[in-house]
């Protein structure tokens, strides 16, 4: 085969387009937590610490004349990462979890159209029956 017929093979393969659509799905699923945690959870946080900005928190090292010349350890910006990432783990998890007990019961579904296989005596017998049905009588 060639280079871009293996190329082809291996883009539409069902794993990496699934994978393609999940990445896509969580870059906008991660900018929506960044709103929600950004603009509904930390402003409330805020206003019981003070009206604290938690983006704004910083450890200046070195004072610049202009904001890109300064050196400073900014430990509110790593708190609302922190915190988005927490949500969005939580999120997973609450997903994974209402999926997981979806296929439980697809699988139960499934199982109970199914009948059980009859004891390993039975399946005997029955064989011992179709070999003496197959013979002639004499």
């Amino acid at each position: 085969m060639t280079i871009l017929g293996d190329f082809k093979k291996f883009v539409f393969r069902g794993n990496v387009i699934d994978l393609a659509v999940g990445v896509i799905i969580g870059a906008a699923f991660g900018k929506v937590v960044t709103s929600l945690v950004n603009n509904v959870i930390m402003p409330p946080i805020g206003y019981l610490t003070g009206n604290t900005d938690f983006s704004n928190l910083k450890i200046l090292i070195k004072n610049g004349t202009k904001p890109e010349d300064e050196v400073a350890i900014k430990y509110g910006a790593f708190i609302q990462d922190t915190v988005d990432f927490l949500i969005i783990a939580f999120c997973v998890f609450v997903l994974i979890t209402i999926i997981g007990k979806l296929q439980r019961k697809k699988v139960t579904k499934e199982q109970e159209l199914i009948p059980p296989a009859p004891p390993a005596q039975e399946v005997l017998l029955a064989e011992i029956r179709d070999i003496l049905k197959s013979k002639p009588i004499v």
